[in-house]
């Protein structure tokens, strides 16, 4: 059958047409999520949520000639959902971690860890990866897909609201 004709068919609803699209994209829609996201689990995970939204929502392709540019950003936005969960998880992780370490232990005192709470997410995470970790902006920048000129500048924004908070409380 014709792509078109399954396009067509998908959005009136016939699942068959459905399946059969997702035949012909599966591999493209799994090697973008794997390169995106680096691993076999996350990308299976994204494409399942990309199918799923993509089958529920298939009423709102406005023209069949978009579908694969459709599909596609919705494989986008679950792509960066996971991402987003994956630097949540790891952020409360990292902040637990601090809580549960004793300041004499850790060296790191109580003031310091509440200084940490006044940053965001990740600028907590790039904080806690240059100074904790001893990464270079270079390998935060890789590890958080971001510019190095934007871990140094942020960084320095993050250390400067740590020291400010620190100064406040003295």
């Amino acid at each position: 059958m014709e792509e078109r004709m399954l396009i067509g068919g998908a959005v009136s609803g016939d699942k068959n047409a459905f399946a059969a699209l997702y035949m012909l994209y599966r591999d493209d829609l799994y090697r973008y999520a794997y390169f995106r996201l680096g691993n076999d689990a996350d990308a299976e995970d994204a494409v399942s949520a990309c199918i799923v939204a993509a089958y529920e929502n298939i009423h709102t392709l406005r023209a069949e000639k978009a579908f694969r540019t459709w599909i596609f950003r919705i494989l986008y936005r679950c792509c960066c959902t996971l991402i987003a969960g994956q630097i949540e998880m790891s952020r409360r992780e990292g902040e637990e971690a601090l809580d549960r370490l004793p300041a004499a232990e850790s060296g790191i005192s109580s003031e310091v860890k509440e200084a940490f709470g006044v940053l965001s997410g990740e600028d907590r995470e790039i904080v806690l990866l240059s100074v904790i970790a001893g990464y270079s902006s270079r390998e935060i920048a890789s590890i958080l897909s971001l510019k190095p000129s934007t871990v140094r500048s942020r960084l320095s924004r993050g250390l400067s609201k740590m020291r400010k908070f620190l100064e406040d409380t003295e």
